[in-house]
């Protein structure tokens, strides 16, 4: 019982770290990630207006599109299919930058296979 608060105080105490030093604006959004133990979604933040300019999870993405196996090759995970995703809603909306803010999440796993899905989109961050 006790490892798990001290896991979720952890987290909560990385993302104020974090976020204290991010900020994100109209034309350099925040790239805002989280993740639950069966999806991850992802949004780009306006910090000045407080808007959410866009949002994608991976209950967005076709079944057939994506496999359910987070453990698949790094172009059919679902979370690097949301960051393909959210890039191509952002450079509709003629975003190129983003600052990346993970939440408080390593970056391994599902929230690097989102970053690189970005990437591969065209952001840049």
């Amino acid at each position: 019982m006790t490892k798990i608060k001290d896991k979720k105080l952890k987290r909560k105490r990385r993302k104020i770290r974090i976020r204290s030093r991010i900020f994100g604006t109209a034309k350099k959004p925040r790239l805002s990630v989280f993740k639950s133990n069966k999806h991850i979604y992802a949004q780009l933040i306006d910090d000045q207006e407080s808007k959410t300019l866009a949002s994608v999870s991976d209950m967005n993405i076709a079944k057939n599109k994506a496999s359910k196996n987070k453990k698949e090759k790094s172009d059919q995970k679902p979370a690097f299919l949301v960051g393909q995703m959210i890039g191509q809603k952002a450079l509709k909306k003629n975003i190129k930058k983003v600052v990346f803010d993970r939440g408080g999440f390593k970056y391994h796993g599902q929230i690097k296979a989102l970053a690189e899905g970005a990437r591969k989109a065209g952001l840049i961050f």
